[in-house]
């Protein structure tokens, strides 16, 4: 019987073939990362594969793909923790934004509590009265009688004071005469910030002008002995208005604003 040489695509692949299709799948492997793990022994120890016409199939063992899964978890793994401390990163800024925040929003609230209690004690503070000499007592009491008064009764108060003592105003107003006053001497009258008039009298100097405004325990002169007096002594008077004859108790009118006389 007569033999023919296999044509075609039935003809076995040569050696060459071979040789090729197995340089083949070693490159795909290598591109996929595989290669890398994978020993030259493993490779060495293969079965030879049959010579069917086919392209040889690597086939890899348990512990290759061991190696291989455990890289995967790792990376995973990796993966993971990376994304849980970008997580914790956020959250820790976040908490950190809320509480410069906060502490924003207490310091803004403590400013405005201090800024409030600052108003209050200097609208108390306006709205406060004092004596008009400090540590000092009348001497002479409102509407006593003698004739060194053209009205024959003494129209305010005197306080004890020295010459040269200081004269405060006995609360807030607006200076509306400033000067000479004749029997008075050198006098001041402020009309105060609930409408009524307060004048200070026999003064050796005057420390203010028509127009300014006063405070509250401010001193405004130094008091003497100008005027029609017998000797040195602040005149006090408490007025309706600015005119001489409006004069009402000055005792009551100051203890009525809080101050002991």
């Amino acid at each position: 019987m007569a033999f023919t040489r296999a044509t075609g695509k039935h003809r076995r692949p040569s050696r060459m073939q071979r040789g090729t299709a197995r340089a083949a799948g070693v490159a795909a492997l290598a591109t996929t990362g595989v290669i890398g793990t994978v020993a030259a022994p493993a490779f060495a120890a293969e079965p030879s594969v049959e010579q069917t016409g086919l392209t040889p199939v690597v086939t890899m063992g348990g512990t290759v793909a061991q190696q291989i899964d455990a890289q995967a978890a790792a990376q995973r793994q990796a993966a993971e923790e990376a994304a849980a401390k970008k997580k914790a990163e956020e959250a820790a800024r976040e908490r950190a934004a809320e509480a410069a925040k906060e502490a924003k929003e207490a310091a803004e609230k403590a400013r405005e509590a201090k800024e409030r209690a600052a108003r209050e004690a200097e609208r108390k503070r306006l709205n406060t009265f004092v004596p008009p000499i400090s540590g000092s007592y009348i001497s002479t009491g409102y509407q006593a009688s003698s004739g060194l008064w053209s009205s024959g009764s003494h129209t305010g108060v005197d306080f004890h004071a020295a010459t040269g003592t200081s004269v405060h105003a006995v609360g807030m107003g607006e200076v509306v005469e400033a000067g000479w006053g004749g029997s008075y001497g050198n006098q001041i009258v402020i009309k105060m910030n609930d409408g009524t008039y307060t004048q200070y009298g026999h003064l050796s100097s005057i420390g203010v002008s028509v127009g300014q405004k006063v405070t509250p325990g401010q001193q405004i002169g130094l008091s003497g002995a100008t005027g029609n007096v017998t000797g040195p002594h602040l005149h006090f008077e408490a007025r309706t208005s600015p005119e001489y004859g409006s004069d009402i108790d000055p005792v009551a009118y100051l203890r009525s604003h809080g101050v002991s006389v």
